[in-house]
């Protein structure tokens, strides 16, 4: 019988990314980034078809999962956390527990930071076997690598000093606004009039932010919430959505029979609760709002 359900955190995501930022994260413990009791399937034999790329991760036990590690919320990971943390690897762990390899060791499991310009090439190499880094499904990206899902969908704001005039992207015409380099983020600033301002990773963005450097960052409102509550009051999201971002699992184009495997996985998560309550206990913390789980594109 499968189990994939969600036990309680040992730390929330939030309270690890702000220890983190003021320099006290580490306890006498050590911590593990927050982490879930998702509990691996216990017997895999002839689950899956021969040949398949499932059936070969799982009588390896062992992948390789691509994560961010800078998004409080969805992906974060503290200097002296084990594991990484938030809604994006919720939705790995699961992944990764119908192949029967338990998501929380890490001697089975690497978890491989993944940044937005390194997001394909990483898939393309077999550096990792999934990507769930709040990847955002585009036509072009499905040209070179396979996207599943989505599984959660969001839109892009602004976030700017708690002092700031500025009440959305509007406000902004012609002037610097950072994103992350690679990202569908980056180029909706330029279409949208601002100046698009490249930085390899969201926290450089909202340093940036804090001190002055650019006048707003842009990015996922999910993001924006967990990157504002490190600031502790210096900084805000504002404005209304201007996209609509499409959350998806990221996987290598060569292997087409994973999309039916990850859409299964996950659908069944939204049926009996479990990604109410991965979202609930990870984005949920900084302050969203748990929406209706979105419908999957087909496979075809």
């Amino acid at each position: 019988m499968r189990r994939m359900r969600l036990g309680a955190f040992a730390s929330t995501v939030l309270l690890a990314a702000t220890l983190a930022a003021c320099g006290d994260a580490g306890d006498d413990e050590g911590g593990d980034g927050g982490g879930t009791q998702v509990e691996a399937e216990s017997d895999c034999d002839d689950k899956f078809e021969q040949g398949t790329r499932m059936a070969e991760l799982a009588e390896a036990g062992t992948i390789n999962v691509g994560v961010r590690f800078d998004q409080p919320g969805l992906g974060f990971k503290g200097a002296t956390d084990d594991l990484p943390s938030g809604f994006d690897v919720e939705m790995a762990k699961l992944l990764v527990a119908d192949l029967c390899i338990d998501p929380n060791d890490t001697g089975a499991v690497n978890y491989e930071e993944t940044i937005s310009d390194n997001r394909e090439p990483y898939l393309q190499s077999g550096r990792v076997d999934i990507v769930a880094a709040s990847y955002s499904i585009t036509d072009e990206r499905r040209q070179v690598v396979g996207q599943a899902g989505p599984y959660f969908i969001t839109g892009q704001q602004v976030l700017v000093p708690t002092d700031s005039d500025v009440e959305s992207i509007d406000d902004l015409q012609g002037q610097e606004v950072c994103s992350a380099s690679g990202s569908t983020s980056l180029e909706n600033v330029t279409k949208a009039g601002a100046v698009g301002v490249p930085a390899d990773t969201y926290s450089i963005c909202a340093e940036q932010v804090a001190d002055g450097s650019v006048p707003a960052m842009s990015t996922d409102g999910s993001i924006l919430l967990g990157l504002a509550a490190q600031y502790d009051g210096e900084l805000k999201v504002v404005g209304p959505e201007f996209s609509e971002e499409r959350i998806g699992i990221g996987y290598g184009k060569e292997y087409p029979e994973m999309c039916e495997w990850i859409t299964g996985v996950l659908q069944e998560a939204m049926d009996d609760g479990t990604w109410a309550e991965a979202f609930e206990t990870t984005l949920g913390d900084s302050g969203a709002e748990t929406p209706e789980p979105p419908s999957m594109d087909s496979c075809s």
